[in-house]
Parts: C-alpha cells; sequence; structure tokens
C-alpha cells in the first residue's frame, strides 16, 4: 500500500482521530461504509418495519453470501451466516457424529471455546481428543500430525492463528494431509479472516469458521460458515427451524440442500448488511495488499520492542501475522495494558483460560497482545513502544 493509501484508510475510519487502536484481534475500528450501512438500515426498520426494510433489503442481503463467497473462493451456496465465529463453529462441529475410541486431532493453538466443545463431545461419547506436537517453530507438526493418522481419527480441528500469539498455522500443509487420508478438516480461521487471504481451494478445509468483527471490520455479533458440499450432504445441524428445512407435511420435513442448512430465520439484518459491507471493503483494498502490510506493520513492531530491554516478545511460528504478543520484566501484562490504554492505546491481554494447550506449557502467565491492521500508522507503533519504553525506567 502506498502512502496515501494509508491516508485514505485513516480518513474512512473515524476512531483513528479518537484512540491508537491496536486491538484488532478483538475488534477492529469499521470504516465509515460499515457504520453508514448499519445506521441507514436501522433507521429503515424505524420507518418502515422491520420485516418490510428486510423485504426491500433482500437483494442486498443475497449479495453478502456473495461476497463472502468471492472472498473465500467458493459457491455463495456453501456459505451460511450466522451471529459469531463461535456459532458457526459449533453449528458445523455438533453436527458430526463420533462414537466410542474415535479420535479428534487438534492443535495447541487451539482456541478455549472450540475445545471446551471438542472435552465436552468427547466425554459424551467416548471420543478421545489429541493434541498435536509443535514443530521446532511453535507451530502445528505437520509430520507428527500424518504419525497420528489411522482409520479412527474423525475429525482434524485447527485454529489457523491462534488469539495468543502472531502464528500462523500451516492450514494448507494441513489440507492436504486431510484430503489424502479422507478425514474432515474444520478450519478456525476467526484471527486470520480480513488479514490473510484466504482460498478455500488450497487451503483444502471441509469447513471453514469466521467473525465478522475482528480483522474483516465489520459489526460484533456477525460471523459465518463454509461447508463443503460434499460435508454438508452427509451431515444434518443439531438444530433446524423453519429457515433451514421446510415443513412438508405433518409428519415431515426437508432440509435444504445448501449451507443455510446452519442457520436460523431470526437475525440482525443491520449487522448482517454491514458484514456485507465490511467484506467489500476488504475487497476492494485487495486481501493480499492487505496481508503485506499488516505483516510488514507487525514485523517492525517485534523488532522495536524485542531491542527493549527487558520485554521479551513471544511470537511463534515461521509464518507470522498481524498479532504481536509480549510481556515486560516486573509488570503484570494486565497492569501493562492498563498504562497502554491511559495513554489512548488500544492493546488485549491473552490469559492461559484461552489458551490452556499452549501458555500453561510454556510457562506464560499471561500476554500484552497488540494487533495491527493496515490503517494503523508507524507513528502509533512508535507511540506504543514509546510507553513500555518507559515503563522500564
Amino acid at each position: 500500500m502506498q502512502e496515501e493509501d494509508i491516508s485514505r484508510a485513516r480518513a474512512e475510519t473515524p476512531g483513528c482521530a479518537e484512540v491508537i487502536h491496536l486491538n484488532n484481534a478483538g475488534s477492529a475500528l469499521p470504516p465509515t461504509c460499515v457504520t453508514d450501512t448499519v445506521v441507514e438500515h436501522l433507521r429503515a426498520e424505524a420507518a418502515l418495519g422491520g420485516y418490510e426494510a428486510a423485504e426491500r433489503a433482500a437483494a442486498r442481503l443475497d449479495a453478502v453470501y456473495t461476497s463472502i463467497a468471492t472472498m473465500l473462493n467458493v459457491s455463495a451456496d456453501d456459505i451460511a451466516l450466522v451471529d459469531s465465529a463461535t456459532r458457526a463453529w459449533q453449528a458445523i462441529f455438533y453436527a458430526l457424529e463420533f462414537s466410542p475410541g474415535d479420535v479428534i486431532l487438534t492443535g495447541h493453538a487451539e482456541y478455549a471455546s472450540n475445545a471446551i466443545a471438542l472435552l465436552q463431545v468427547a466425554r459424551r461419547t467416548g471420543a478421545r481428543v489429541e493434541v498435536v506436537d509443535d514443530d521446532e517453530t511453535g507451530a502445528l507438526d505437520v509430520a507428527d500430525l500424518r504419525r497420528r493418522l489411522h482409520p479412527r481419527v474423525k475429525l482434524i480441528s485447527l485454529t489457523h492463528v491462534p488469539t495468543q500469539g502472531g502464528l500462523v498455522n500451516p492450514a494448507e500443509e494441513v489440507g492436504r494431509v486431510a484430503r489424502e487420508a479422507g478425514v474432515p478438516y474444520l478450519l478456525d480461521a476467526c484471527q486470520s479472516a480480513g488479514q490473510l487471504e484466504l482460498d478455500v481451494a488450497r487451503l483444502g478445509c471441509d469447513a471453514l469458521t469466521a467473525t465478522g468483527r475482528k480483522f474483516l471490520r465489520g459489526p460484533r455479533g456477525t460471523g459465518f460458515l463454509y461447508v463443503r458440499p460434499e460435508l454438508r450432504e452427509r451431515v444434518e445441524p443439531v438444530m433446524l427451524d423453519l429457515h433451514s428445512a421446510e415443513w412438508t407435511a405433518p409428519e415431515e420435513y426437508r432440509v435444504r440442500a445448501d449451507a443455510r442448512r446452519f442457520e436460523t430465520w431470526e437475525r440482525d439484518v443491520a449487522a448482517v448488511l454491514g458484514l456485507g459491507a465490511a467484506v467489500d471493503y476488504a475487497l476492494s483494498w485487495g486481501l493480499p495488499a492487505v496481508e503485506r502490510r499488516v505483516t510488514a506493520l507487525a514485523a517492525r513492531l517485534r523488532d522495536e520492542l524485542a531491542a527493549l530491554p527487558g520485554v521479551r516478545v513471544h511470537d511463534q511460528g515461521a509464518r507470522r501475522c498481524g498479532i504481536v504478543t509480549f510481556t515486560v520484566d516486573g509488570l503484570p501484562a494486565p497492569r501493562v495494558r492498563e498504562r497502554l490504554l491511559a495513554a489512548g492505546i488500544n492493546t488485549s491481554v491473552s490469559r492461559p483460560g484461552s489458551a490452556r494447550f499452549d501458555l500453561p506449557a510454556r510457562g506464560i502467565d499471561a500476554l500484552v497482545r497488540a494487533s495491527v491492521h493496515y490503517y494503523n500508522s508507524e507513528a502509533e507503533l512508535d507511540r506504543l513502544v514509546g510507553e513500555v519504553r518507559g515503563m522500564l525506567l
């Protein structure tokens, strides 16, 4: 991206004038077009009625599926819209069947909500969860994944980018292994959608889940699910309603064929339209360009923080993204975040409760997480580094 591109992105993001926002892995600042889209529809609901406003926006609602499908290089029929990444992940995971002795493979990066669900289903069914080893860089070890495959492995569940660091797991390599073995592959792209290019044809996953509020810069309360046709043809959602299925006779129903079988009828129409606006906005920049900018900013921030005596950067992996995690000697991570917040800098804290397979094994109690986006400026990164330097004096 050129300097004029960054200036335009900041001008189209009103929050940039209010705060230094380095919590994009939590919830990014929306561009004006997203906020305007949401507010415009809320006003239409107030003026026309909720059903009537939705009917008027029907074509735009359908276009949201097309936009997400374009971003993922899939068909619009493969996309379901839901109210969060967690709901998307649960919708497909709980539709899968497991039996005693079955095995679910996952990695150290698996997010707490996913891990809890894996453990719950294992407890209910007698299946077993196995955590694949990391390689020497801290990413999932694809060779160990191969070694663990056998006929009782029924799912590979991978978090693409963990909540607690800048690691990018080898999702494409895992996809190739899954395809060769014929094992369903569920990819959590919650932290990668919007900052990395996601092409399902290359990723090779059977299902992918993501949120709107993080790097896609959409509204909170939005998420989406991709499901490969071959997988959805053989699973039925745990919950159905008059949207996901048709009541065909007093004692009969028919589940719809496309991925919308994983949706329910009620939704926040304004938020969905805002999600569509956010995806279109991301596509207008080009996700390869976004990825280059975000990755470069994060690399610079890591280098500057690592150069400070008493500061340790904890990001792992040969490939890294826009999430930067660090600790300051003598200062608990929550205290560092509080001091940065007082200086007008938004960051967050990653704790073991979100990453039980990872942080305790590394002996880490909590991390400060600074997550950059393309609209962040180099001067903002310098401000963060300056504030941290001041904490060491």
